[in-house]
């Protein structure tokens, strides 16, 4: 698949990038250079290899699944402006 200048312009206009004519043909280019490097992908044979998520195998730490309240009622109002009764209070906004 090649890209010419017009396709070129009409996708700077899609993605509402202002491109002078004269760069249209680098832009173009540019567009040619990725469809290459992604034809040169397509060419490789993958069906041996695991889907992975990282470059290092790595697994996630696991805590268990349990409902607290927090204990934190202190410390998450310490920075509040304005706390009444153990809540954030805030302005009245609906007169």
């Amino acid at each position: 698949m090649s890209i010419d200048i017009e396709t070129a312009a009409r996708v700077a206009k899609l993605a509402r990038i202002k491109v002078e004519d004269e760069d249209l043909p680098v832009l173009a280019g540019e567009f040619n250079a990725i469809l290459g490097f992604i034809e040169q992908l397509q060419q490789l044979d993958i069906d041996d290899v695991d889907p992975m998520t990282s470059v290092t195998p790595m697994r996630l730490k696991r805590r268990a699944d349990v409902v607290t309240d927090g204990n934190q009622q202190a410390k998450v109002l310490a920075n509040a402006p304005d706390a009444r009764e153990g809540f954030f209070a805030v302005p009245k906004v609906v007169e």
